[in-house]
């Protein structure tokens, strides 16, 4: 169980990592980033490994990745300046 964590919070923030090296203009701040991951992937294998009842390691870590992706991607804004309607 410590392994399986302690593997899905590094996933998690080498995810976070990733996104903001490669979106910096569509994420907050690095702050909020890094820690959403972790909490990400920390979930997800929680949720994994209670589902699964200590299963597989590696399904456990594919639950991480999945959580993980899935709370950074809320964090993302919008890549230009949205167009309102005449009519609005």
């Amino acid at each position: 169980m410590l392994l399986e964590a302690l593997s899905s919070a590094i996933l998690g923030l080498a995810l976070a990592w990733v996104a903001a090296r490669r979106l910096p203009h569509r994420l907050p701040t690095r702050a909020l980033v890094l820690p959403t991951g972790v909490a990400g992937a920390l979930f997800g294998a929680f949720l994994m490994h209670t589902a699964l009842d200590a299963g597989n390691m590696l399904t456990v870590l594919l639950g991480a990745v999945i959580v993980s992706v899935a709370s950074l991607s809320l964090l993302l804004r919008p890549a230009g300046r949205l167009r309102r309607s005449a009519t609005a």
